[in-house]
């Protein structure tokens, strides 16, 4: 039976808009029977019942409602993933009563489909149904910007950095959104606007700006930026995934599906040693004999997924994620388009980023650790320290050309490019080269691991007069916001020392020295 506190639960739970949870509360006074004094009359009574049954009715269609937008949501976003555009667009659109997340979303896809007119409606009542969703802001700011309206596009992208109130980024993960609003994108995008209108200085200062919010994921988009602005030439927007789109709770989603209470039948006893299997094999035939011949020893039990060794660590950040470290053998269930993998580790299921996983093959039928010629050949798990760590299979006496070949490809990098070292930088660096003793390497080994640091060579600044220092003269004043970096004002003179990348330096200036952006200074034609 539904009666309105059940009604009126179910709605707070799924709604948080002030409107319903007041109905609710009217409702669930004005229909308490118990008010009513016990010498009323049969026809207030019938009115006061018939009142009670048209608001319920009405709060379990909504309730309905709900449900439906629920599971068509879900549907649109399934086909989004099977890039399925066209379809996942018709059904978000024939959701009778969208919330700001639905609208963002057909936005998104009018955006996609470069039909900007429809995309800038569709943000517009996005925004009129959350006036602080930054990334919708965003999202209007790149329609104004296709269309070149530069004003408009600069006014969305300023009020999308006034609701970051001052934080570095918005991370709508939990909200259902993977995405990551950075400040700096806001500002790098606040400068290009500014270009288009012939505001270079305007620009400059907004790219400066972004400098305090940066992220290392973000720095060469910024100096990019600077460098463009410089030249007075424009550059390219920093805009949202194609396939960021706000997701349904799972949880509700869950809700939606039929579940089996009593579960499936399970194997407990069986004079069939295979019947033990726990994976999804169907049962054998059973026999009065025993089996013919002993039980193999058995390598690995879990048969469900395909085998992948995890090459980084990763901390879930919401309930549906999971632990891994480095060398960790998980199984892949499913692979989604976003890059999220749904995988079994010890037992468990969850999320885990697909490109920290590589595919191992594995071979049940042979012994580990076995060669086809039938000698013995070990292998070796070597965990390499970089800006990240990753682990990955050596053979055990290879040579060291082959070991840094190995972990050269998987850092994408030249073999030459980097150095090996067998301590770490605290215990001070033994450097491993083609003369190093790879016998005294593998053979100190702790249970089939070692562990070795991985540094990339500097490159040295070309210098044609070896004995003279070179300097450079600072364009902009640079305040580091990090220990590593060099403050100095404009027109100081710098004594260049190495160069770390294309966009950073190292030098001295005043005494100190650290790492700074290479836009920020004149570099001499011959050092460049």
């Amino acid at each position: 039976m539904l009666c309105s506190g059940h009604v009126c639960v179910a709605l707070e739970a799924h709604f948080s808009s002030q409107q319903v949870t007041k109905r609710a509360a009217v409702v669930a006074q004005s229909c308490s029977f118990r008010n009513f004094p016990l010498k009323s009359s049969p026809h207030t009574y019938l009115k006061a019942l018939f009142s009670f049954l048209s608001v319920a009715l009405n709060l379990w269609i909504t309730t309905m409602s709900f449900l439906d937008t629920l599971r068509q949501w879900d549907e649109a976003v399934a086909c989004v993933d099977k890039a399925h555009l066209s379809q996942a667009l018709e059904i978000l659109v024939s959701i009778e009563e969208p919330n700001s997340k639905i609208y963002f979303n057909i936005g998104c896809l009018h955006l996609i489909n470069q039909e900007l007119d429809a995309a800038e409606k569709a943000f517009d009542r996005s925004i009129g149904k959350d006036e602080h969703l930054a990334v919708a802001f965003f999202q209007r700011g790149i329609t104004f910007y296709k269309k070149k309206r530069y004003e408009e596009s600069f006014a969305d992208f300023q009020h999308a950095f006034k609701e970051l109130r001052g934080n570095q980024l918005i991370d709508y993960k939990a909200l259902g959104l993977r995405h990551k609003l950075h400040a700096c994108e806001v500002l790098h995008n606040m400068a290009l606007s500014e270009a288009h209108l012939g505001h270079w200085e305007k620009a400059r200062e907004h790219l400066v700006s972004a400098l305090n919010y940066k992220t290392e994921s973000k720095l060469n988009l910024i100096d990019r930026a600077l460098q463009s602005t410089l030249k007075q030439k424009l550059f390219q927007p920093a805009v949202v995934s194609s396939t960021a789109l706000f997701r349904p709770n799972k949880h509700y989603v869950a809700e939606l599906e039929k579940r089996d209470y009593l579960g499936k039948a399970k194997v407990v006893s069986s004079i069939i040693p295979q019947d033990e299997f726990s994976g999804f094999a169907p049962l054998q035939p059973q026999v009065e004999d025993g089996p013919i011949g002993p039980k193999a020893p058995e390598v690995l039990r879990a048969f469900e997924g395909e085998p992948h060794i995890v090459l980084f660590e990763f901390v879930p950040e919401t309930s549906g994620e999971l632990a891994v470290v480095p060398g960790n053998i998980v199984f892949v269930l499913q692979k989604g388009a976003d890059n999220w993998a749904s995988v079994v580790f010890n037992g468990r299921r969850g999320l885990v980023p697909h490109n920290y996983l590589e595919r191992m093959e594995i071979n049940l039928t042979s012994k580990p650790n076995q060669a086809a010629d039938g000698g013995e050949k070990s292998a070796c798990i070597v965990k390499v320290h970089y800006t990240f760590n990753l682990a990955l299979y050596i053979d055990c006496g290879s040579p060291y050309a082959t070991l840094a070949e190995m972990i050269s490809k998987k850092l994408l990098l030249p073999a030459d490019k980097i150095t090996l070292s067998s301590t770490s930088p605290a215990a001070g660096l033994t450097v491993m080269d083609a003369s190093t003793d790879m016998q005294g390497i593998w053979s100190s080994a702790n249970c089939g691991r070692i562990t070795l640091w991985c540094d990339i060579k500097e490159e040295p600044l070309k210098d044609n007069n070896p004995g003279v220092q070179m300097h450079v003269i600072a364009l902009y004043s640079y305040e580091s916001t990090n220990l590593e970096d060099l403050t100095f004002n404009q027109g100081d003179t710098i004594l260049l020392l190495t160069k770390v990348n294309q966009d950073w330096f190292e030098g001295q200036c005043n005494g100190e020295t650290g790492i700074f952006p290479a836009a920020f200074v004149e570099v001499p034609v011959d050092a460049k």
